[in-house]
């Protein structure tokens, strides 16, 4: 093994099947390593006390604790590779300790703001029904905003309202949309819905980027009178919280959202104050007095 990054890297692509995403952020990050330590020294030399002076020399550059531990985590990736290959003894990077990680949440969106937004009134323009249908799509699905990106018109079954998504480590799930979005999609898609092709697309009819979708959900919602910032995440993460507050369990959410563990979709959805307290006196034997 004559590099032990681009070996590394071959086997995220055809063993792991990465998305290019994903291999561009773990050569990146391995580089930077590689770069801190010196290409000619030796990985069998690297030990703890290396691994933790390159985390503190992330930490003076101003990186955030995320960042850091993103880093840490491609490094303990890679050195696991390199062990099962025999070309590292032990995993070192394993014994060190990342960076403490507050759970941060998500801001969402209230019903009634939620659905000023995808109703769209205040969304013109040229490109009004095909924004609409963004939005709409995003709150009724939740989906990714890569994934609505790469969707093409044969992903959506409109007699089924369901839409087949790729998701992260090319995943395949099917997820339900409702009313209003299968109307939106009708509106914008008009003869186009019987054939072929990318399903959103830009004023030149190539696929629509996801900083471009980022840029509709923004400028909606100001336009909407929503004070605070939106983007399609902020969408996501308002359906599984709505669907949540009205009762929907929680593994059903996790696969809704393409999620691998369920203490992802913890992160990503919490109970509302309103819900806990209606739970509460429901159920709790004394919450009503005696």
């Amino acid at each position: 093994m004559s590099d032990p990054l681009a070996a590394y890297l071959k086997y995220l692509t055809l063993e792991r099947d990465a998305s290019p995403h994903t291999l561009r952020s773990y050569r990146s990050d391995l580089r930077e390593f590689q770069v801190f330590v010196g290409r000619d020294k030796p990985l069998g030399e690297v030990d703890g006390r290396t691994v933790r002076a390159y985390l503190a020399h992330l930490h003076t550059r101003g990186l955030d604790g995320a960042s850091v531990a993103r880093k840490l985590a491609a490094l303990r990736s890679w050195f696991r590779f390199l062990v099962r290959r025999g070309k590292l003894a032990r995993n070192v990077a394993r014994d060190v300790r990342g960076p403490r990680l507050g759970r941060t949440l998500v801001s969402f969106l209230p019903i009634d703001e939620a659905q000023v937004l995808v109703d769209g009134k205040a969304v013109g323009g040229a490109a009004r029904e095909r924004d609409v249908a963004i939005l709409e799509l995003l709150y009724a699905t939740g989906l990714r905003v890569s994934e609505l990106s790469s969707l093409d018109i044969e992903d959506v079954d409109r007699a089924g309202a369901t839409v087949r998504v790729l998701g992260k480590g090319r995943k395949e799930r099917i997820v339900p949309f409702g009313r209003r979005a299968a109307r939106a999609l009708d509106a914008y898609l008009g003869p186009r819905a019987e054939r072929r092709g990318t399903l959103f697309t830009n004023h030149r009819g190539g696929r629509l980027s996801v900083r471009a979708i980022h840029a509709i959900v923004r400028k909606s919602a100001a336009a909407s009178g929503i004070a605070r910032r939106v983007s399609p995440h902020t969408l996501r993460h308002t359906f599984a919280t709505h669907l949540l507050d009205a009762g929907a369990d929680l593994r059903v959410i996790q696969e809704l959202l393409g999620h691998s563990r369920l203490s992802t979709t913890q992160r990503y959805t919490h109970v509302g104050a309103d819900r806990l307290m209606r739970v509460y006196d429901a159920a709790h034997p004394r919450a009503r007095g005696a």
